[in-house]
């Protein structure tokens, strides 16, 4: 299995916001959309950067009161892991956990094509397990 049968199923749709956008803004955005990560774009709609929950937790730490009208440029994570949609599931879950990510943004011919979560590859890692089981025991069976 690989990142590109899971876009097919999930879909490539991505949540999005710009540098300028308010902290606050980009909070609202992520509780109307009941998500934990935007993807940020500049203005030629390349990959700028991830502004997550986690981000808008360290900048309230930082910020204070006063979080809500920082832009996302001041806090979004800039140093990105990505994949390709040829990726298989095992080497996207091998980025996640050594780099302690939950959120990979799909690159292909430098176009941003979709996001993986880790719930994403979770989901996948089970439907393969439980094939697996029910194939096994068709051979045991048969």
């Amino acid at each position: 299995m690989n990142v590109e049968q899971i876009l097919k199923t999930k879909g490539g749709q991505v949540v999005s916001a710009v540098p300028g956008d308010s902290l606050e803004k980009i909070a609202a955005t992520l509780d109307q959309h009941r998500i934990g990560v935007v993807v940020i774009l500049d203005e030629t709609q390349s990959l700028a950067g991830i502004l997550s929950e986690r981000d808008l937790v360290r900048a309230f730490a930082k910020a204070g009161a006063k979080t809500g009208e920082l832009p996302a440029s001041e806090f979004m994570t800039t140093k990105l892991f990505t994949c390709a949609p040829s990726d298989s599931v095992n080497q996207i879950m091998n980025v996640m956990t050594e780099n302690r990510i939950r959120h990979l943004p799909v690159i292909h011919d430098g176009e941003l094509r979709g996001l993986i979560s880790i719930g994403d590859v979770v989901k996948q890692r089970i439907a393969e397990i439980e094939f697996e089981a029910e194939e096994m025991k068709r051979f045991i069976a048969g």
